[in-house]
């Protein structure tokens, strides 16, 4: 790596060098500015950039007295489009939207430009954020370790912008796996924070009847860590150690999915990475108490969410896309309730409390990405039937309001991480657990058998 290649640089080495003088926050956002002219004519992450507006808040940085404190200090943010930022359209990954540029920042960009963060761009996502790949009629995006793949979503181009080098940071929403999707394909830290750990944009009460959570994409756990303490108002502090006590599960929640062997091998090996050295972590091989008809219960959440996005938004189901109407139409007849939701989530932490489990483990996706821009004329059904197939590990602990995450794992050369889920407020031992991942090489194609966990 250039020791000066301020594109590869994490947030808080940004920060510093920023504080000390060595960069400024302009010379910083002057290089992703760059680097999104080189590169994103190709990988489609961002929805729109203002250059100017991007170089005359950097420069809003540099003459704040308060510059030294700052601990995103002219660390380049990228925003996702369903998040207001003033001067930019919010448009929700949807033609259907309106293009006129809000009118105030949302809270969560309040508290990053606070923090001295510069917004480089907004991000693109699919159509109201309902699919976990990102291509609409707005624009495909390509996943920028293999451009001939989509990054997952719907975050995707937040997860884009950050493995790019177009952005140091981003941030995303997470309604069933809208975060870790997109990490577990572009090898992020990806973060869904426990239920009213984040604001969610718009200062809303819940989202998707209480599935949604708003967190950072980031390339270490360091940087996810100090993201997430400024969205929450309240430090994240990482541990010295590791958890003691892993449970890894190989089991897929949903009845039509099937785990692919890079991913299970991914989900084997990082827990033998962890179990591995002084200290290392006693794994133990077993599965959460999944309820009969989890899926069914998430995906009546989910359809009745995207009909009140519909309806909030003044959007006619004529002029979204077919598969969008879909959704939404069954969405109005659905009638989601709280009481499955709350005995989910108490059964799988008194799971948790039985076997002293400080977390647990899983795949986070159970098999590759879809090609990029693959999925433009699929309809409601042939739609679902995919990302059913691709990514059933996330939605469980949308439904439980519990915290997960996602750490970058590579299988032969290609990025397929693994998830982490823990207790309401274990948030920080997650990412512990994360950056502990981190300091250890990870294999091409592990081996092990979790047989020896149990």
């Amino acid at each position: 790596m250039d020791p000066d290649d301020l594109t590869a640089m994490g947030a808080a080495e940004i920060a510093a060098r920023v504080h000390d003088g060595w960069s400024s926050a302009v010379d910083v956002a002057r290089a992703h500015l760059a680097r999104i002219e080189s590169r994103d004519g190709v990988v489609g992450a961002f929805q729109v950039v203002d250059a100017r507006r991007v170089l005359a808040e950097a420069e809003a940085v540099d003459g704040r007295a308060d510059r030294f404190a700052l601990p995103l200090a002219g660390v380049p943010v990228a925003v996702k489009d369903c998040v207001d930022v003033a001067g930019y359209p919010t448009r929700h990954g949807s033609t259907a939207t309106s293009d006129a540029p809000a009118r105030r920042d949302d809270e969560l960009v309040k508290r990053l430009r606070a923090a001295g963060a510069v917004v480089i761009g907004k991000t693109r996502m699919p159509e109201l954020a309902i699919w976990g790949f990102t291509q609409s009629r707005l624009g495909d995006t390509r996943n920028p370790l293999d451009e001939a793949l989509d990054p997952g979503g719907s975050s995707g181009g937040s997860a884009a912008a950050v493995a790019a080098g177009m952005a140091t940071l981003a941030l995303g929403t997470d309604g069933g796996g809208s975060i870790r999707i997109p990490a577990a394909y572009c090898g992020l830290v990806g973060v869904k924070p426990g239920s009213g750990v984040v604001p969610l944009p718009g200062k809303a009460q819940e989202h998707w009847y209480g599935m949604s959570a708003a967190g950072p994409l980031a390339r270490t756990a360091a940087d996810a860590a100090l993201m997430l303490g400024v969205l929450r108002g309240e430090p994240v502090v990482l541990g010295e150690r590791g958890p003691s006590r892993i449970v890894l599960s190989l089991r897929v929640p949903s009845p039509i999915g099937r785990l692919h062997p890079d991913h299970r091998s991914a989900a084997v090996g990082a827990a033998a990475r962890l179990r591995a050295g002084p200290g290392g972590a006693v794994v133990t091989l077993a599965d959460p108490p999944y309820p009969a008809g989890l899926a069914l219960q998430w995906m009546r959440r989910w359809h009745a969410g995207v009909a009140q996005d519909l309806a909030a938004l003044g959007l006619d189901p004529s002029d979204v896309e077919r598969r969008t109407a879909a959704v939404a139409r069954r969405g109005r007849r659905a009638r989601p309730g709280p009481r499955a939701v709350r005995a989910w989530r108490d059964r799988m932490v008194a799971w948790l409390d039985d076997g002293g489990y400080d977390l647990m483990m899983s795949p986070a996706v159970a098999g590759p990405a879809p090609a990029a821009g693959s999925l433009h004329r699929r309809g409601y059904t042939r739609t679902l039937l995919a990302q059913t197939r691709q990514v059933p590990f996330t939605q469980a602990w949308n439904l439980a309001g519990l915290p997960a995450m996602v750490a970058p794992v590579v299988i032969a050369g290609r990025a397929v991480g693994v998830q982490l889920v823990g207790r309401p407020g274990s948030e920080a031992a997650l990412l512990t657990a994360a950056a502990r991942l981190e300091h250890r090489p990870v294999p091409v194609g592990a081996a092990a058998s979790p047989r020896s966990y149990a």
